[in-house]
């Protein structure tokens, strides 16, 4: 009897035991602590590690571009960027497309290890540009970029970016040189005759020209198709702005793609409208009892804003002494003269205003007399 009792008591203190444990439990799984709940944790910020890189041939040259995460993990942490290792794979032009990570690793090579610093992200555009070696060699290459930590820890590759560069293209046009015209910029160059490389004859399709109103700025092209001549006519210029230009030669790249060279030099031009505009011409004039009126066509500059009238009685008086009949230019072709006596002659003539002041020089006279 003393023995089963025994053993009831042993199973119940167990039983309660166990019962504790599992009350414990549950209420740390309720985050219970001294009768108040703790408020929830921040979700950890994650950062992009891995870039998509892009890039093209110019010239002797590969233009690398990716754009950085928006923003970068906290110093210190595992995934906070501190440099990115830019990878160059060398391989013949008929070498398989497939090609895995861990063959990349092997095979490629640090071409080159860049700082990134906070002010690089945001999702700007990071660029490098890689001389080529390789010039005349039919040649695959490939590129990667991989962000590595400040502990040395490396993110995965990016995606493998392929090119066949071009053996023969053109090297860069020169002498670049601007003269600004009433109606246009007149630029001027002179054509490459070797490649890049220094072989001959230049592979050359043609020029494209670029403007931008801005250093800092990349330029615009200015043609939809490559000119063929050393020279280009910029027609939609405005006077008054600041402009830098610069031409690239085109070459037949890889695969008949059209391949550009590096720049040529850059100029910087400001026009200034120094250029009066033609005299009005072509006036006729017709009276009648009380008034006198004048028709002329358009000026043919496009910067005309308004026309000026000017009276006299006496055509002999030089022309700076006749009489002001419009204080502000007019922008119309025609004019009525409503001050005018009967029995009297009128001469007139007509000057042409544009936006910056240049007035042209005097019509030819025209006149009329009051009946």
């Amino acid at each position: 009897m003393f023995e089963l009792v025994h053993i009831h008591l042993i199973r119940s203190s167990l039983h309660f035991s166990k019962l504790l444990a599992a009350v414990v439990l549950a209420a740390a799984a309720a985050g219970v602590s001294c009768g108040k709940r703790k408020p929830p944790l921040p979700p950890v910020p994650k950062v992009s590690q891995r870039a998509e890189i892009s890039g093209f041939q110019r010239g002797n040259k590969v233009i690398l571009s990716w754009k950085m995460p928006a923003k970068n993990a906290p110093a210190g942490d595992v995934q906070h960027i501190s440099r990115g290792d830019i990878y160059r794979l060398v391989e013949k032009a008929a070498s398989p497309l497939t090609l895995s990570q861990d063959e990349f690793a092997s095979r490629s090579a640090v071409i080159a290890s860049v700082k990134i610093r906070d002010s690089d992200f945001g999702t700007k555009p990071y660029t490098y540009t890689d001389t080529l070696q390789f010039a005349g060699q039919p040649s695959r290459l490939r590129y990667a970029v991989r962000f590595v930590n400040s502990a040395g820890q490396k993110a995965a590759f990016s995606n493998f970016l392929a090119i066949e560069p071009a053996p023969k293209v053109a090297a860069a046009p020169s002498d670049l040189k601007g003269t600004v015209t009433q109606d246009a910029i007149e630029l001027a160059w002179t054509a490459p005759t070797t490649n890049a490389d220094g072989t001959t004859p230049a592979n050359l399709r043609g020029f494209n020209v670029y403007r931008s109103d801005s250093k800092a700025k990349p330029g615009e092209p200015l043609n939809k198709t490559p000119i063929t001549e050393s020279e280009f006519a910029d027609k939609t210029f405005e006077f008054g702005k600041e402009y830098f230009y610069f031409v690239r030669a085109v070459s037949s790249g890889t695969g008949d793609t059209p391949t550009e060279s590096t720049e040529s030099n850059i100029i910087e031009l400001n026009p200034k409208d120094t250029f009066v505009p033609t005299p009005p011409s072509s006036i006729t004039i017709a009276a009648s009892p009380t008034s006198i009126s004048l028709f002329f066509p358009p000026n043919p500059e496009r910067d005309v804003v308004g026309y000026k009238i000017f009276r006299s009685e006496d055509e002999t008086l030089p022309k700076a002494e006749w009489k002001l009949l419009t204080p502000k230019p007019q922008d119309a072709n025609t004019f009525q003269d409503t001050t005018v006596e009967p029995g009297k002659t009128y001469f007139y003539y007509v000057t042409a205003v544009d936006k910056f002041d240049n007035e042209s020089e005097p019509s030819e006279t025209v006149t009329d007399k009051i009946q």
